[in-house]
């Protein structure tokens, strides 16, 4: 019969494994609540998005899980269950990478540059000098007064009376 079926499944396209799986133990709340939070912590691999496992439906999403709700019934501490998953995936896999090595890098940059970039606005704030006041009389291109431009002021100056 099993054969029959898995001759059928392969003829139609489809693949069908009689493969058990494991129950997942049950948890406390406690457990649970602390079970979810890793799993929003972990990518999914095979998501382009950046899919947290607890939100993707891919299978080895279900296998994460599955594997985290194995270790925190198993009494594992956070950070060894993010090590476990790290060694396998990579660093890649957590959604919120650790703060040492090259990653040091990556959450420093941008403080990096908002203090580079407040320097720079200083000193040039700081550069900038108040504008000396105006002379009475304009100068022109050529260096002189423009007797015109002069006029105007004296004009706006005093209110346009002549």
């Amino acid at each position: 019969m099993t054969r029959a079926l898995l001759l059928t499944g392969a003829l139609m396209g489809g693949t069908f494994t009689l493969a058990q799986t494991a129950p997942t133990p049950s948890l406390t709340p406690a457990q649970e609540a602390r079970a979810l939070a890793i799993e929003k912590n972990l990518r999914c691999p095979l998501c382009d998005t950046g899919e947290s496992i607890a939100d993707s439906r891919s299978t080895i999403s279900g296998k994460m899980r599955d594997s985290v709700r194995e270790q925190v019934a198993a009494g594992k501490g956070d950070t060894d269950i993010y090590v476990y998953f790290s060694q396998r995936y990579g660093n890649f896999v957590l959604l919120d990478p650790p703060k040492s090595g090259r990653n040091l890098l990556l959450w420093g940059a941008p403080l990096a540059a908002l203090a580079v970039g407040g320097g720079v606005l200083w000193a040039f704030l700081r550069r900038s000098r108040p504008a000396a006041t105006l002379p009475d009389e304009p100068l022109n291109d050529a260096g002189g007064f423009d007797p015109y431009l002069a006029q105007v002021q004296r004009d706006t100056r005093t209110g346009g009376e002549s």
